[in-house]
């Protein structure tokens, strides 16, 4: 599929961007390309609504920071790109939600078709990057009841390295920062900061994560956090590629704030080789009852 095609059906714009990048790239830095993909078959969230037929929020936060970070973003909607050159992309970031195979969907997009959820995930396995924001996991849920099903994970869950579960009400909570802090954004923040965001519980986390971010959920409010600290943001190898989620991003706020879209462009530039982190799986050392639903 050419990518006028895709832009066209998916209502968006496409921005090649060509204006200086920050000054820790070399002048030799090979421009990236990355596919920002906001497909919501389930409930869409308010960042990614097209803005009058236009880019929504999180598309432009997206395109002004990839004009000061060599990275120029293709935003859109509609499944049917993964059926078309996938090469052209250095990396994924999803923002998405519902089963991506269904062909109705809330915003009225395209669905991905068999063969384009198995050429997106070999990219991913041959060495793309892929970053999940906030309602990713969301996508290809697990059938049945909400206890741990590990063998029968989608493959997309396995590669996001989790699955949502639900949420409570909106509230501040405490993220807690493991150690090493390899993420540049975090390292200014001792052991831990606050925010207040709609929070995801998940489960079935892949367990070779590398948790960067732990949920604390003593002192929060509402029975889906009624469990012991588990992982909100971390990162791992799928095959030879590089993925990474957090559950940070529901808010609008967060996409207006030049900080917090710093730290979505941190771990995209992680994902597409920028930067390394120690990426030694630490789930049962930080999060050890990760698993447990729910407290007794």
């Amino acid at each position: 599929m050419k990518r006028r095609d895709f832009l066209k059906t998916a209502g968006l714009t496409a921005l090649a961007v060509t204006l200086p990048f920050r000054q820790c790239l070399s002048a030799d830095t090979k421009k990236a390309k990355v596919l920002y993909f906001t497909r919501s078959q389930g409930f869409q969230h308010d960042p990614v609504k097209l803005i009058d037929g236009g880019p929504s929020l999180s598309d432009k936060a997206f395109l002004k920071w990839g004009e000061k970070h060599h990275i120029e973003f293709v935003c859109g909607k509609d499944g049917t790109i993964f059926d078309g050159d996938l090469d052209q992309f250095d990396g994924f970031v999803f923002y998405t939600s519902g089963n991506f195979l269904e062909e109705k969907a809330t915003d009225g997009s395209k669905p991905m078709s068999e063969e384009g959820m198995k050429r997106f995930l070999k990219a991913v396995e041959d060495g793309k990057g892929f970053v999940g924001i906030h309602a990713a996991p969301d996508s290809m849920k697990t059938p049945g009841e909400l206890f741990e099903n590990q063998e029968n994970v989608h493959p997309y869950i396995s590669l996001i390295g989790g699955e949502f579960v639900k949420h409570d009400a909106q509230q501040e909570a405490k993220s807690l920062i493991t150690k090493p802090v390899d993420l540049p954004w975090l390292k200014d923040k001792g052991d831990s900061f606050l925010l207040f965001e709609e929070w995801y519980a998940l489960k079935n986390f892949s367990k070779d994560i590398h948790v960067i971010l732990v949920q604390e959920t003593n002192g929060m409010k509402g029975p889906t956090y009624n469990r012991p600290p588990f992982p909100s943001t971390w990162a791992h190898l799928y095959g030879k590629g590089r993925s990474a989620y957090t559950s940070i991003g529901h808010r609008n706020n967060i996409w207006e704030d030049d900080h917090y879209v710093q730290f979505f462009g941190e771990l995209i530039e992680w994902s597409i080789g920028r930067f390394d982190m120690d990426l030694t799986p630490n789930i049962d050392q930080v999060t050890p009852s990760a698993s447990v639903l729910q407290n007794k």
